[in-house]
C-alpha cells in the first residue's frame, strides 16, 4: 500500500486498495442523513477478478491507495497463449496471459502500443488504444451494388477475431474495428 485515501477525495475511475486489493470506483454518492453520521455509498470494481462490490463507508474514513504504475508497451509477439510485451522506454520484455488480456486479445497485432497496468509489479489488465486498423483474412465476396441498409454478414480478421461487417467488405480489406465493444467503424482502405 502506497499510501491512504480519504473518502471526501473520492472520484470517479479512481483506483483505492481495500484489504489488500485494487478497485477501481465505478460509483460513489455522498450521503447525510437528517440523523446520524454521514457516510460514502460507492460502487467498487475489482483490478484483479472484474467483481463489482458496493460498500458502504463512513465519511472521513480511510481507505489505502495501491501500488500501481501503468507502462506504455509494444506488443510483440503470442506463444503458447502468453503475449509478449516491450517496454518502450527501457526495452525490457514481459508476458501476460490470455485470461488477463481478456478481449483486448482479438485487437493485438504487431507492434500496436497499449498502457499495461501494474499492481506490485504484476500486470493485470492492459489498455488499447480507442480503435485499431485490421486486415480481413476471411469473408464472402461482396457483391456490387448490394447495398441494403444495415445488411451485414460475418468476416474473420488477421487476429482471428469475428466481426460483424456491411456486405461491400471483401478480403484483404482494412477495418477500424473499436476495442471497447469490439464492432466495426469504418472501412480504411480496400484491398488491392
Amino acid at each position: 500500500m502506497a499510501g491512504v485515501i480519504d473518502t471526501s477525495d473520492f472520484r470517479k475511475g479512481m483506483k483505492i486498495e481495500i484489504d489488500g486489493e485494487p478497485f477501481e470506483i465505478v460509483e460513489f454518492q455522498h450521503v447525510k442523513p437528517g440523523k446520524g453520521s454521514a457516510f460514502v455509498r460507492t460502487s467498487i470494481r475489482s483490478l484483479l477478478t472484474g467483481r463489482v462490490l458496493q460498500p458502504t463507508l463512513k465519511s472521513g474514513e480511510k481507505v489505502g491507495k495501491p501500488d500501481i504504475e501503468e507502462k506504455d508497451m509494444q506488443f510483440l509477439y503470442e506463444q503458447g497463449g502468453d503475449f509478449y510485451f516491450m517496454d518502450t522506454r527501457n526495452y525490457e520484455q514481459t508476458f501476460i496471459s490470455a485470461e488477463v488480456l481478456g478481449e483486448a486479445k482479438n485487437f493485438l497485432k504487431e507492434n500496436i502500443n497499449a498502457a499495461i497496468m501494474f499492481y506490485n509489479g504484476k500486470a493485470i489488465g492492459v489498455t488499447l488504444p480507442n480503435s485499431v486498423d485490421l486486415k480481413v483474412a476471411k469473408c464472402d465476396p461482396g457483391v456490387r451494388g448490394d447495398t441494403v441498409s444495415g445488411a451485414l454478414k460475418p468476416a474473420t480478421l488477421e487476429t482471428g477475431y469475428s466481426v460483424n461487417v456491411p456486405l461491400f467488405i471483401n478480403e484483404g480489406d482494412i477495418l477500424k474495428i473499436d476495442t471497447r465493444d469490439g464492432k466495426y467503424l469504418t472501412r480504411v482502405a480496400t484491398a488491392g
